[in-house]
């Protein structure tokens, strides 16, 4: 950070000048007494802060924003409840690592371990959930930490860290050196994979005459889409995604499989247990996506590829690991494949695919599948975001994704709430794009109030709530395992929409046959403000395919053939 050599400044002007340094053009945050001087500070600033209505609301805004944009994001907080109300937006950033630098205020050290007015320990309450956080000694370590904080946050396997800044930090006054470089002894991601360990995979993949390509999160976080494309083409080779993978191929695109696991399509799961050799970039494994461990793609060698290594044989052993960044190997294995010799097994798949189609039976009522379909075909370049649960799945499957960074959502954690404010850092991070958040009743309502935070900055997000009545997707499990005991899943009732998006200022549609889907969408669109639809669906429409919690992921319970 250059503030001029010897400047005296405070804490409060160095952490806004190294913001600037580091390209930072927006941030999320709500104030509190121990940021006074960093606000006071940003009121001059070029900065442009965006004030939501709750904490949470700024992380998950800052996630949003770094999701699509692929920039760091940045959210503040003060201390205390402040700085605890951001705990859950981080996990989800850690569990789908992404990069965010979360700011935080603190007591001054003097009473710091006193149980003071709004003292939290807030690096010791994120240390499972962060990849590194600073509580700042001095004034005078803030540029260094601050440039620190971005280098960790965006390189490697990117994820949060936490700058936590007692109040004599921020206020204090220091003569401020120039920092030019970030040093970290021992930090030293590793880009470029093993030369040997590629040829090997090269040759294993020669060899291979039922090859299906898995490609995870880190294919979007590397920018590897076109290296995906050209790998499966080059070997004409299918690609299944997981959740955090959508979006990293075309959804249209011949070899695209869509998403396996749980509710992935059944094309895409009887591949991964039919193939002999599975090459998995950038995914990690998750139970979602393997089921039983003991029974996942039992005949296939794995060639795991992965900037991480310790998400490397942590949950199924690879017989070729290969440490590094996803877009630097796959441009290097690239060099070193041809076509695999797996006619017979892309026919054998898409007779699979004939058979079991993603369908679904549109009726009188609205089907949640149609709604989705009807938004894919009416922007279809937009930006998807979600929040958790049924509506989430049905995103997933439904919806024809063409390029990368254009489906949001939190995968690792499930954190309902995420959507709506996440849509709202997707919408300020790309202005040129339509944005519109798909949600649940549920889910929506978590953080409903930051309508008010679209409205006053003028953010025209279109939120799209599949209105069933119920906390759908734990519900739907209360259907199929628990002889439709709907315990404490029903809330039918509890708000209209509508006249909740027009207190706060904001456009309220509501939707009740077929054909008033499309015109309400195109509505909210055209009308340049942040605006919610209100949809009723069915009440016990289920997300389908689905394998049942500890099976093997071809044993699918439900309608035969997902007809």
């Amino acid at each position: 950070m250059t503030i001029g050599s010897l400047e005296k400044v405070t804490g409060a002007r160095a952490l806004i000048k190294g913001l600037e340094e580091e390209d930072v053009t927006t941030m999320f945050g709500y104030p509190g007494a121990a940021l006074l001087h960093i606000y006071d500070e940003l009121y001059d600033s070029n900065l442009r802060h965006v004030l939501v209505r709750h904490e949470q609301a700024a992380v998950h805004a800052a996630d949003g924003y770094a999701r699509v944009t692929g920039k760091t994001g940045v959210c503040m907080a003060t201390s205390g409840p402040g700085a605890t109300n951001l705990v859950t937006g981080i996990a989800t950033a850690y569990m789908d690592s992404i990069p965010i630098v979360a700011l935080t205020g603190q007591v001054p050290h003097s009473i710091i371990g006193n149980d003071s007015f709004q003292e939290a320990d807030i690096t010791g309450i994120t240390l499972p959930i962060t990849k590194h956080r600073y509580l700042v000694p001095e004034a005078k370590d803030l540029p260094r930490i601050v440039k620190e904080a971005f280098h960790i946050a965006s390189t490697g396997r990117q994820g949060p860290v936490l700058i936590d800044m007692p109040k004599d930090v921020i206020n204090g006054e220091f003569e401020c050196n120039s920092i030019e470089t970030v040093k970290l002894q021992g930090y030293k991601p590793t880009y470029r994979g093993n030369a040997q360990q590629i040829k090997k995979a090269a040759e294993e993949i020669a060899n291979s005459c039922m090859p299906i390509i898995y490609a995870g999160g880190g294919v979007i976080s590397s920018n590897a889409s076109a290296e995906l494309a050209e790998l499966a083409e080059t070997l004409m080779a299918p690609v299944t995604t997981t959740l955090m993978g959508i979006s990293s191929i075309p959804a249209e695109h011949p070899l695209n499989l869509g998403m396996l696991g749980m509710h992935g399509s059944k094309y895409a799961n009887y591949s991964v247990q039919g193939s002999d050799l599975i090459i998995a970039i950038g995914a990690r494994f998750d139970d979602r996506v393997t089921g039983k461990l003991q029974s996942f793609a039992p005949n296939a060698k794995i060639i795991h590829i992965d900037i991480d290594p310790a998400e490397i044989s942590k949950n199924v052993p690879a017989h070729i690991p290969i440490v590094g960044d996803a877009k630097i190997v796959l441009k290097s294995l690239i060099k070193h494949v041809k076509q695999c010799n797996s006619e017979t097994w892309l026919e054998k798949i898409n007779e699979w695919k004939r058979e079991y189609p993603l369908t679904y039976e549109q009726g009188k009522s609205i089907k949640p599948q149609f709604v989705i379909e009807q938004i894919s075909e009416a922007c279809s370049n937009a930006i998807i975001v979600t929040e958790v649960g049924q509506h989430q799945m049905w995103a997933a499957q439904f919806f024809k994704y063409k390029e990368p960074r254009t489906f949001i959502t939190s995968g690792g954690l499930g954190t309902m709430g995420y959507g709506f404010p996440a849509a709202i850092g997707a919408k300020v991070g790309r202005p040129d794009k339509t944005v519109i958040n798909i949600a649940g009743d549920g889910s929506f309502q978590m953080n409903s109030r930051e309508l008010a935070t679209a409205v006053q900055n003028d953010i025209p997000v279109v939120s799209v709530i599949l209105n069933n009545g119920y906390l759908g997707m734990v519900r739907q499990w209360q259907e199929l395992f628990y002889d439709r005991r709907y315990s404490h899943t029903c809330i039918k009732g509890s708000v209209d929409f509508v006249k909740l998006a027009e207190a706060y200022g904001a456009l309220g549609l509501r939707v009740e046959k077929p054909s008033e889907v499309r015109p309400a969408i195109k509505e909210a669109i055209a009308s340049g403000r942040p605006s919610v639809i209100d949809i009723t669906i069915e009440c016990e429409e289920n997300v389908s395919p689905m394998v049942p919690a500890g099976a093997a992921i071809n044993e699918f319970i439900g309608p035969e053939g997902n007809k």
